[in-house]
Order: C-alpha cells, then sequence, then structure tokens
C-alpha cells in the first residue's frame, strides 16, 4: 500500500479580513457612511431653505438655547462615558463596562427627554407639521401659528433633522441596552414603552412615536433569544462608534440649527 502524503500547505478556509480589521467594524463603518449622506441631505436641505427664504423663523429664546446647551452637554459627556466603557471593555472589567455603557444611556435618555421637551413647547407655540395630531388651541393663539403657512419648509426640515437624530439617539440608547444588560433589558424596554405612551397626550407626536420603543423591544427579543450572546469587547468597540457618529452629528446641528436661529431681542 503507497503511503499516504499530506499537503505541507492548507489554504486558508476565509479570506483575510478587509482592512485588517474584523467584519462587525467594517460593516458599521459602511452603515455610518450610507447614514452620513441621510443626515449630509437633511442637513443641506435645511441650509438651503434658511439661506433662500428671506423671511425664516428665529424660534428659539435664550430658553431654547439654554435647553439645547444642556442638551449637547448630555452627549458631550456621553461620548466620555462611552470611551471609558470602550477601555473598560479591552481591560476585561465588566462590572466597569456595565456602568460606564449605563452613564452613556441615562445620558442619551437625559438628551431625549429634553428633546422633547423643546419639541413640545415650539408645538404648543404652534409650530407643526400636519401629520401631527392638532393640539387644542395652537392654530390661533400660538406665536409660531402660521409658520406652516408662510415658511412651510422650516418646521418640514427641522422636524425632519431634528426628529432624524432623535430616532438614532433612541435607537442608540436601545442599542447600548442590549449590549450592558442583554435579555434583563428587555422588561426595561416595555417599561420605558408604557411611559412614553402613557405617559404623553394624545394629540403629541411622541404619543403614537413610542410604538418605536414597542417595535425595538419584539425585535430585540427575537435577536436575543434567538441568538444569546456576551458581547466582547469588539462589540462595545462597534457600538462606540455608531454613538460618537450621532454626537457628532448633533455638533453640526446645534449651531446650524439652534444658535444661528436664535431669537435676538
Amino acid at each position: 500500500m503507497a503511503d499516504a502524503t499530506l499537503p505541507h500547505e492548507i489554504p486558508a478556509l476565509y479570506e483575510p479580513s478587509l482592512f485588517g480589521t474584523y467584519s462587525k467594524k467594517i460593516g458599521m463603518w459602511l452603515f455610518l457612511l450610507s447614514d452620513s449622506l441621510t443626515f449630509g441631505a437633511l442637513l443641506y436641505a435645511y441650509s438651503y431653505g434658511r439661506i433662500s427664504t428671506p423671511n425664516w423663523p428665529t424660534p428659539f429664546h435664550s430658553e431654547s438655547i439654554v435647553n439645547a446647551t444642556i442638551m449637547t452637554a448630555f452627549l458631550l459627556t456621553s461620548s466620555l462615558t462611552m470611551v471609558l466603557a470602550v477601555r473598560a471593555a479591552v481591560q476585561g472589567d465588566a462590572k466597569a463596562q456595565q456602568l460606564w455603557l449605563l452613564a452613556t444611556m441615562a445620558c442619551g435618555l437625559g438628551f431625549v427627554i429634553l428633546h422633547g421637551r423643546e419639541w413640545s413647547k415650539l408645538i404648543a407655540e404652534g409650530l407643526t407639521l400636519p401629520v401631527f395630531p392638532q393640539m387644542p388651541g395652537s392654530e390661533t393663539t400660538g406665536e409660531f401659528a402660521n409658520v406652516a403657512k408662510t415658511v412651510p419648509q422650516f418646521p418640514a426640515t427641522f422636524f425632519g433633522l431634528t426628529g432624524m437624530h432623535m430616532l438614532h439617539v433612541t435607537l442608540g440608547v436601545v442599542y447600548l441596552g442590549v449590549v450592558a444588560l442583554r435579555r434583563k433589558f428587555i422588561p426595561i424596554l416595555l417599561v420605558l414603552w408604557l411611559a412614553a405612551w402613557l405617559g404623553t397626550p394624545s394629540y403629541s407626536p411622541f404619543h403614537h412615536a413610542a410604538h418605536v420603543l414597542l417595535l425595538a423591544a419584539i425585535v430585540c427579543s427575537i435577536v436575543l433569544w434567538l441568538k444569546p450572546k456576551v458581547y466582547d469587547s469588539s462589540d462595545v468597540e462597534v457600538a462606540g462608534l455608531y454613538w460618537h457618529f450621532v454626537d457628532l452629528v448633533w455638533m453640526f446641528i446645534f449651531p446650524l440649527v439652534y444658535l444661528m436661529s436664535a431669537k435676538i431681542l
């Protein structure tokens, strides 16, 4: 019987990773690249409307500027806590990783609450969109009751841009909650959904938008039950890429939308 021989060089089973990094990170970078096009289009639409419209509204009083500044401070703080969470994950400190992720989520939740407060204030003053439920009395007594008719570009671009960003922050909080708490986060997410749905009046756009949290809870439940796992440092790093992108987008929105549209008395 002839002796069996084995080849000395066995070819690799997989191709080398693109740019020498892991696929999840490449996937997130590609997603952020596509998402930057969305925000770029929204920022361009707002900027074009502002430049081409002579009577562009300036609805942001000092109270709104202070509120937006606090919102910015929340996001800047969340970037710091996210960096610390990634550092703890790389060092293998699971407890510190979870605490810093929870701190990042708290900052993001504070941002969403303050943003919702700003939206509610502007809607109460008459700044609205046709798709929003009508708030009683706002169509006649609000400071900006005629803006939607005279300058419809402003509410369309303002609510479109800030609403898209608020959605990204909300989904980012859900994303970090899954990484930090895994299945334990599902009941918390359901409680947040009930609080947002039952705690807002029916004429508020957030009353129906709260169902985003219910949809997120369903999707997260399916993912976590079908493929349970312990998220490692690479997962935390990928989540950090998303979170820093959301923070970076706000650094364009804050001066363009708020500071440059402040009402000067």
